[in-house]
Protein backbone atom coordinates (compact mmCIF):
# COMPACT_ATOMS: atom_id res chain seq x y z
CA UNK A 1 0.00 0.00 0.00
CA UNK A 2 1.50 3.35 -1.01
CA UNK A 3 1.13 6.59 0.91
CA UNK A 4 -1.88 7.83 -1.10
CA UNK A 5 -3.80 4.60 -0.51
CA UNK A 6 -2.93 4.86 3.18
CA UNK A 7 -4.33 8.41 3.21
CA UNK A 8 -7.61 7.45 1.55
CA UNK A 9 -7.98 4.43 3.83
CA UNK A 10 -7.74 6.69 6.87
CA UNK A 11 -10.48 8.93 5.47
CA UNK A 12 -12.76 5.99 4.71
CA UNK A 13 -12.35 4.58 8.21
CA UNK A 14 -13.46 7.87 9.76
CA UNK A 15 -16.46 8.39 7.46
CA UNK A 16 -20.08 7.28 7.42
CA UNK A 17 -22.75 8.19 4.84
CA UNK A 18 -24.28 10.66 7.30
CA UNK A 19 -21.00 12.16 8.47
CA UNK A 20 -18.21 11.81 5.93
CA UNK A 21 -15.02 13.33 7.31
CA UNK A 22 -14.28 14.99 3.96
CA UNK A 23 -17.41 17.17 3.89
CA UNK A 24 -16.06 20.10 5.88
CA UNK A 25 -19.06 22.33 5.17
CA UNK A 26 -21.45 19.81 6.73
CA UNK A 27 -19.11 19.13 9.64
CA UNK A 28 -18.91 22.84 10.42
CA UNK A 29 -22.67 23.26 10.15
CA UNK A 30 -23.37 20.28 12.39
CA UNK A 31 -25.84 18.90 9.85
CA UNK A 32 -26.13 15.39 8.49
CA UNK A 33 -24.72 15.07 4.99
CA UNK A 34 -27.60 14.55 2.58
CA UNK A 35 -27.25 14.46 -1.21
CA UNK A 36 -24.65 16.93 -2.41
CA UNK A 37 -21.96 17.50 -5.00
CA UNK A 38 -19.16 17.33 -2.43
CA UNK A 39 -19.83 13.71 -1.52
CA UNK A 40 -20.43 13.05 -5.21
CA UNK A 41 -16.87 14.21 -5.99
CA UNK A 42 -15.47 11.85 -3.40
CA UNK A 43 -17.52 8.79 -4.29
CA UNK A 44 -16.65 9.25 -7.96
CA UNK A 45 -12.97 9.27 -7.01
CA UNK A 46 -13.41 6.19 -4.83
CA UNK A 47 -15.01 4.39 -7.76
CA UNK A 48 -12.00 5.30 -9.87
CA UNK A 49 -9.78 3.88 -7.14
CA UNK A 50 -11.71 0.63 -7.49
CA UNK A 51 -11.29 0.69 -11.26
CA UNK A 52 -7.53 1.23 -11.12
CA UNK A 53 -6.69 -1.02 -8.15
CA UNK A 54 -9.35 -3.72 -8.42
CA UNK A 55 -9.63 -3.59 -4.63
CA UNK A 56 -13.23 -4.39 -3.73
CA UNK A 57 -13.10 -2.34 -0.54
CA UNK A 58 -13.49 0.80 -2.64
CA UNK A 59 -16.52 -0.55 -4.48
CA UNK A 60 -18.07 -1.78 -1.23
CA UNK A 61 -17.63 1.62 0.41
CA UNK A 62 -19.06 3.53 -2.56
CA UNK A 63 -22.01 1.17 -2.93
CA UNK A 64 -22.77 1.24 0.79
CA UNK A 65 -22.55 5.03 0.86
CA UNK A 66 -24.94 5.58 -2.06
CA UNK A 67 -27.21 2.68 -1.10
CA UNK A 68 -27.74 4.35 2.27
CA UNK A 69 -29.09 7.46 0.57
CA UNK A 70 -31.28 5.87 -2.13
CA UNK A 71 -34.57 4.21 -1.14
CA UNK A 72 -36.13 1.26 -2.95
CA UNK A 73 -38.53 3.57 -4.79
CA UNK A 74 -35.60 5.65 -6.12
CA UNK A 75 -36.16 8.61 -3.83
CA UNK A 76 -32.99 10.13 -2.43
CA UNK A 77 -32.36 11.31 1.11
CA UNK A 78 -31.78 15.06 1.15
CA UNK A 79 -32.58 15.58 -2.54
CA UNK A 80 -35.50 17.64 -3.84
CA UNK A 81 -36.11 18.04 -7.55
CA UNK A 82 -37.95 21.29 -6.99
CA UNK A 83 -34.82 22.91 -5.59
CA UNK A 84 -33.60 23.03 -9.24
CA UNK A 85 -29.94 23.12 -8.25
CA UNK A 86 -27.37 21.88 -10.77
CA UNK A 87 -24.95 21.04 -7.96
CA UNK A 88 -27.30 18.29 -6.82
CA UNK A 89 -26.98 16.43 -10.11
CA UNK A 90 -23.26 15.72 -9.66
CA UNK A 91 -23.60 12.82 -7.22
CA UNK A 92 -25.97 11.19 -9.70
CA UNK A 93 -23.03 10.37 -11.97
CA UNK A 94 -22.02 7.61 -9.56
CA UNK A 95 -25.37 5.90 -10.06
CA UNK A 96 -24.65 4.85 -13.64
CA UNK A 97 -21.56 2.88 -12.74
CA UNK A 98 -23.03 1.44 -9.57
CA UNK A 99 -26.13 0.35 -11.47
CA UNK A 100 -24.01 -1.39 -14.10
CA UNK A 101 -22.09 -3.28 -11.41
CA UNK A 102 -24.80 -4.05 -8.85
CA UNK A 103 -27.93 -4.08 -11.08
CA UNK A 104 -29.91 -2.49 -8.24
CA UNK A 105 -33.14 -1.22 -9.76
CA UNK A 106 -33.36 1.56 -7.23
CA UNK A 107 -30.25 3.13 -8.74
CA UNK A 108 -31.93 3.25 -12.14
CA UNK A 109 -35.01 4.80 -10.56
CA UNK A 110 -32.81 7.41 -8.88
CA UNK A 111 -31.14 8.20 -12.21
CA UNK A 112 -34.56 8.84 -13.75
CA UNK A 113 -35.55 11.01 -10.78
CA UNK A 114 -32.48 13.21 -11.20
CA UNK A 115 -33.07 13.42 -14.94
CA UNK A 116 -36.56 14.75 -14.19
CA UNK A 117 -34.84 17.78 -12.65
CA UNK A 118 -33.00 18.43 -15.90
CA UNK A 119 -36.33 18.40 -17.72
CA UNK A 120 -37.57 21.18 -15.42
CA UNK A 121 -34.50 23.42 -15.22
CA UNK A 122 -35.18 27.08 -16.06
CA UNK A 123 -33.03 28.57 -18.81
CA UNK A 124 -31.30 31.82 -19.62
CA UNK A 125 -32.38 33.70 -22.76
CA UNK A 126 -29.40 32.06 -24.51
CA UNK A 127 -30.63 28.59 -23.64
CA UNK A 128 -28.34 27.54 -20.78
CA UNK A 129 -29.62 26.15 -17.51
CA UNK A 130 -29.70 28.53 -14.56
CA UNK A 131 -27.06 27.44 -12.08
CA UNK A 132 -29.71 27.26 -9.39
CA UNK A 133 -33.31 28.36 -9.10
CA UNK A 134 -32.13 31.00 -6.62
CA UNK A 135 -29.69 32.42 -9.21
CA UNK A 136 -31.92 33.52 -12.12
CA UNK A 137 -30.31 33.78 -15.56
CA UNK A 138 -26.86 32.93 -14.20
CA UNK A 139 -24.42 30.50 -15.81
CA UNK A 140 -21.54 29.30 -13.63
CA UNK A 141 -18.64 27.26 -14.98
CA UNK A 142 -19.15 24.95 -12.00
CA UNK A 143 -22.62 24.03 -13.23
CA UNK A 144 -21.41 22.58 -16.51
CA UNK A 145 -19.39 19.98 -14.60
CA UNK A 146 -22.19 19.26 -12.17
CA UNK A 147 -24.78 18.59 -14.88
CA UNK A 148 -23.62 18.10 -18.45
CA UNK A 149 -21.72 14.77 -18.21
CA UNK A 150 -24.76 13.26 -16.42
CA UNK A 151 -27.14 14.81 -18.95
CA UNK A 152 -25.25 13.43 -21.95
CA UNK A 153 -24.75 9.98 -20.44
CA UNK A 154 -28.48 9.72 -19.82
CA UNK A 155 -29.25 10.81 -23.37
CA UNK A 156 -26.81 8.28 -24.85
CA UNK A 157 -27.96 5.39 -22.68
CA UNK A 158 -31.65 5.88 -22.01
CA UNK A 159 -33.11 8.53 -24.33
CA UNK A 160 -31.89 7.48 -27.78
CA UNK A 161 -29.72 10.60 -28.03
CA UNK A 162 -32.87 12.69 -28.32
CA UNK A 163 -31.61 15.84 -26.58
CA UNK A 164 -27.84 15.51 -26.89
CA UNK A 165 -27.69 18.57 -29.13
CA UNK A 166 -28.84 20.64 -26.15
CA UNK A 167 -25.69 19.61 -24.25
CA UNK A 168 -23.40 20.67 -27.07
CA UNK A 169 -25.30 23.92 -27.54
CA UNK A 170 -24.88 24.88 -23.88
CA UNK A 171 -21.13 24.38 -24.16
CA UNK A 172 -21.13 26.40 -27.38
CA UNK A 173 -22.76 29.33 -25.58
CA UNK A 174 -20.17 29.28 -22.81
CA UNK A 175 -17.27 29.05 -25.27
CA UNK A 176 -18.51 32.10 -27.13
CA UNK A 177 -19.77 34.20 -24.21
CA UNK A 178 -17.55 33.48 -21.19
CA UNK A 179 -14.06 33.15 -22.67
CA UNK A 180 -11.57 36.00 -22.46
CA UNK A 181 -9.92 36.18 -25.90
CA UNK A 182 -6.70 37.70 -24.54
CA UNK A 183 -5.82 35.18 -21.83
CA UNK A 184 -7.75 32.19 -23.17
CA UNK A 185 -9.29 31.78 -19.70
CA UNK A 186 -12.98 31.79 -18.76
CA UNK A 187 -14.73 34.03 -16.26
CA UNK A 188 -16.30 32.33 -13.26
CA UNK A 189 -19.90 33.38 -13.89
CA UNK A 190 -22.22 35.21 -16.27
CA UNK A 191 -25.53 36.89 -15.56
CA UNK A 192 -27.36 37.06 -18.88
CA UNK A 193 -29.82 39.58 -17.43
CA UNK A 194 -26.84 41.83 -16.51
CA UNK A 195 -28.66 42.84 -13.33
CA UNK A 196 -26.50 41.40 -10.55
CA UNK A 197 -24.27 43.78 -8.62
CA UNK A 198 -21.20 41.61 -9.25
CA UNK A 199 -21.36 41.57 -13.06
CA UNK A 200 -20.12 43.81 -15.85
CA UNK A 201 -23.15 45.72 -17.09
CA UNK A 202 -22.15 45.30 -20.74
CA UNK A 203 -21.07 41.65 -20.84
CA UNK A 204 -22.78 40.25 -17.75
CA UNK A 205 -19.50 38.56 -16.78
CA UNK A 206 -17.92 38.36 -13.34
CA UNK A 207 -14.51 39.94 -12.76
CA UNK A 208 -12.01 37.14 -12.23
CA UNK A 209 -10.66 33.79 -13.35
CA UNK A 210 -11.14 31.49 -10.35
CA UNK A 211 -8.95 28.40 -10.45
CA UNK A 212 -11.43 25.77 -9.31
CA UNK A 213 -14.13 27.05 -11.65
CA UNK A 214 -11.69 26.69 -14.53
CA UNK A 215 -10.97 23.21 -13.24
CA UNK A 216 -14.63 22.24 -13.08
CA UNK A 217 -15.07 23.52 -16.61
CA UNK A 218 -12.02 21.59 -17.82
CA UNK A 219 -13.48 18.40 -16.40
CA UNK A 220 -16.91 19.23 -17.79
CA UNK A 221 -15.45 19.42 -21.29
CA UNK A 222 -13.29 16.34 -20.87
CA UNK A 223 -15.82 14.06 -19.18
CA UNK A 224 -18.59 15.05 -21.60
CA UNK A 225 -16.31 14.42 -24.57
CA UNK A 226 -15.54 10.99 -23.13
CA UNK A 227 -19.23 10.17 -22.68
CA UNK A 228 -19.91 11.28 -26.26
CA UNK A 229 -17.57 8.68 -27.74
CA UNK A 230 -17.11 9.20 -31.46
CA UNK A 231 -19.91 11.77 -31.75
CA UNK A 232 -18.68 14.31 -34.33
CA UNK A 233 -20.52 17.10 -32.49
CA UNK A 234 -17.76 17.26 -29.86
CA UNK A 235 -15.42 18.91 -32.40
CA UNK A 236 -15.89 22.39 -30.93
CA UNK A 237 -15.57 21.13 -27.36
CA UNK A 238 -12.33 19.29 -28.14
CA UNK A 239 -10.87 22.47 -29.58
CA UNK A 240 -12.00 24.44 -26.54
CA UNK A 241 -10.42 21.91 -24.18
CA UNK A 242 -7.10 21.94 -26.02
CA UNK A 243 -7.07 25.76 -26.15
CA UNK A 244 -7.89 26.03 -22.45
CA UNK A 245 -5.17 23.60 -21.38
CA UNK A 246 -2.69 25.44 -23.61
CA UNK A 247 -3.65 28.71 -21.95
CA UNK A 248 -3.55 27.37 -18.40
CA UNK A 249 -0.08 25.85 -18.60
CA UNK A 250 1.24 29.35 -19.30
CA UNK A 251 0.12 30.33 -15.79
CA UNK A 252 1.52 27.26 -14.01
CA UNK A 253 3.81 28.28 -11.17
CA UNK A 254 7.34 26.88 -10.98
CA UNK A 255 6.12 24.79 -8.03
CA UNK A 256 3.78 22.99 -10.42
CA UNK A 257 0.67 24.51 -8.84
CA UNK A 258 -1.72 27.29 -9.86
CA UNK A 259 -2.90 30.31 -7.91
CA UNK A 260 -6.40 30.81 -6.50
CA UNK A 261 -6.87 33.64 -9.00
CA UNK A 262 -5.00 32.19 -11.90
CA UNK A 263 -3.52 35.21 -13.65
CA UNK A 264 -2.65 37.20 -10.53
CA UNK A 265 0.13 35.11 -9.01
CA UNK A 266 2.40 37.17 -6.77
CA UNK A 267 -0.29 39.53 -5.56
CA UNK A 268 -0.72 39.88 -1.82
CA UNK A 269 -2.77 37.07 -0.22
CA UNK A 270 -3.12 35.13 -3.49
CA UNK A 271 -2.06 31.56 -2.80
CA UNK A 272 -1.28 28.27 -4.51
CA UNK A 273 -4.51 26.31 -4.26
CA UNK A 274 -4.88 22.53 -4.07
CA UNK A 275 -8.31 21.65 -5.44
CA UNK A 276 -7.99 23.53 -8.72
CA UNK A 277 -4.44 22.32 -9.21
CA UNK A 278 -5.52 18.72 -8.61
CA UNK A 279 -8.35 19.06 -11.11
CA UNK A 280 -5.97 20.41 -13.73
CA UNK A 281 -3.50 17.60 -13.03
CA UNK A 282 -6.32 15.14 -13.68
CA UNK A 283 -7.52 16.97 -16.79
CA UNK A 284 -4.04 17.20 -18.29
CA UNK A 285 -3.20 13.55 -17.65
CA UNK A 286 -6.57 12.25 -18.80
CA UNK A 287 -6.49 14.55 -21.83
CA UNK A 288 -3.21 12.93 -22.85
CA UNK A 289 -4.62 9.43 -22.24
CA UNK A 290 -7.65 10.15 -24.42
CA UNK A 291 -5.42 11.42 -27.22
CA UNK A 292 -6.59 15.04 -27.04
CA UNK A 293 -3.28 16.42 -25.79
CA UNK A 294 0.33 15.70 -26.67
CA UNK A 295 2.65 13.95 -24.24
CA UNK A 296 4.21 17.29 -23.28
CA UNK A 297 1.05 18.13 -21.32
CA UNK A 298 1.53 15.03 -19.17
CA UNK A 299 4.72 16.60 -17.81
CA UNK A 300 2.66 19.58 -16.62
CA UNK A 301 0.14 17.25 -14.99
CA UNK A 302 2.84 15.26 -13.23
CA UNK A 303 4.50 18.46 -12.04
CA UNK A 304 1.17 19.69 -10.65
CA UNK A 305 0.62 16.48 -8.70
CA UNK A 306 4.15 16.57 -7.31
CA UNK A 307 3.72 20.21 -6.35
CA UNK A 308 0.63 19.43 -4.30
CA UNK A 309 2.36 16.56 -2.51
CA UNK A 310 5.42 18.66 -1.74
CA UNK A 311 3.54 21.68 -0.42
CA UNK A 312 0.31 20.41 1.07
CA UNK A 313 0.37 16.63 1.73
CA UNK A 314 1.74 16.51 5.27
CA UNK A 315 1.69 14.46 8.45
CA UNK A 316 -0.19 16.23 11.22
CA UNK A 317 0.30 16.26 14.96
CA UNK A 318 -2.15 13.35 15.10
CA UNK A 319 0.29 11.26 13.08
CA UNK A 320 -2.11 11.07 10.13
CA UNK A 321 -1.78 12.39 6.60
CA UNK A 322 -3.64 15.56 5.67
CA UNK A 323 -4.13 17.40 2.39
CA UNK A 324 -4.19 21.16 2.89
CA UNK A 325 -4.47 24.30 0.78
CA UNK A 326 -8.10 23.70 -0.26
CA UNK A 327 -10.42 26.67 -0.80
CA UNK A 328 -13.57 25.69 1.06
CA UNK A 329 -16.05 27.45 -1.22
CA UNK A 330 -16.39 30.41 -3.58
CA UNK A 331 -19.36 31.80 -5.44
CA UNK A 332 -21.20 34.97 -6.32
CA UNK A 333 -24.25 36.60 -4.81
CA UNK A 334 -26.32 34.74 -2.27
CA UNK A 335 -27.10 35.64 1.32
CA UNK A 336 -23.50 36.70 2.02
CA UNK A 337 -23.53 39.06 -0.97
CA UNK A 338 -20.35 37.65 -2.46
CA UNK A 339 -19.22 40.39 -4.81
CA UNK A 340 -16.56 38.60 -6.89
CA UNK A 341 -13.78 41.02 -6.01
CA UNK A 342 -10.16 40.02 -5.45
CA UNK A 343 -10.65 40.55 -1.72
CA UNK A 344 -13.65 38.21 -1.74
CA UNK A 345 -11.78 35.28 -3.31
CA UNK A 346 -8.98 35.75 -0.75
CA UNK A 347 -11.46 35.85 2.16
CA UNK A 348 -12.92 32.35 1.91
CA UNK A 349 -11.56 29.74 4.35
CA UNK A 350 -8.68 27.47 3.36
CA UNK A 351 -9.06 23.97 4.83
CA UNK A 352 -7.61 20.47 4.82
CA UNK A 353 -9.07 17.15 3.67
CA UNK A 354 -12.18 18.56 1.99
CA UNK A 355 -13.50 16.40 -0.85
CA UNK A 356 -13.37 19.28 -3.32
CA UNK A 357 -9.60 18.86 -3.10
CA UNK A 358 -9.23 15.22 -2.08
CA UNK A 359 -11.56 13.87 -4.79
CA UNK A 360 -9.71 15.51 -7.70
CA UNK A 361 -6.37 14.64 -6.07
CA UNK A 362 -7.37 10.97 -6.12
CA UNK A 363 -8.59 11.26 -9.70
CA UNK A 364 -5.20 12.64 -10.70
CA UNK A 365 -3.56 9.82 -8.76
CA UNK A 366 -5.55 7.20 -10.71
CA UNK A 367 -4.41 8.78 -13.98
CA UNK A 368 -0.81 8.57 -12.80
CA UNK A 369 -1.37 4.94 -11.84
CA UNK A 370 -2.52 4.25 -15.37
CA UNK A 371 0.81 5.61 -16.59
CA UNK A 372 2.91 3.44 -14.26
CA UNK A 373 4.86 3.96 -11.03
CA UNK A 374 3.70 7.00 -9.05
CA UNK A 375 6.27 6.98 -6.27
CA UNK A 376 8.55 9.49 -8.00
CA UNK A 377 5.77 12.08 -8.06
CA UNK A 378 4.91 11.87 -4.35
CA UNK A 379 7.15 14.33 -2.52
CA UNK A 380 6.73 15.03 1.15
Amino acid sequence: MDIIEKYIEELLKESTPDRPIWNIEKIRSGHVSGWNYIDGCMIKAIMEMYTITGDKKYLDFADSFIDHKVSDDGSIEGYRVEELNLDNINAGKTLFELYDITHKEKYLKAIRLIYSQIEQMPRTPGGNFWHKNIYPNQVWLDGLYMCQPFYLEYEKRFDDDRLSEDVFRQFHNVIHKMKDPLSGLYYHCMDESKEMYWCDKVTGLSRHFWLRALGWYSMALLDTIEKAGDDYRTYEMKGAFIDLMSSLVKYQDQSGMWYQLVNLGGMEKNYLETSGTAILAYALLKGVRLGLLSEDFARAGEKAFSGICEKYLTTGEDGKLHLGGICLVAGLGGAKRRDGTYAYYMSEPVVSDDAKGVGPFLLAYTELRRRGDVSTFIKM
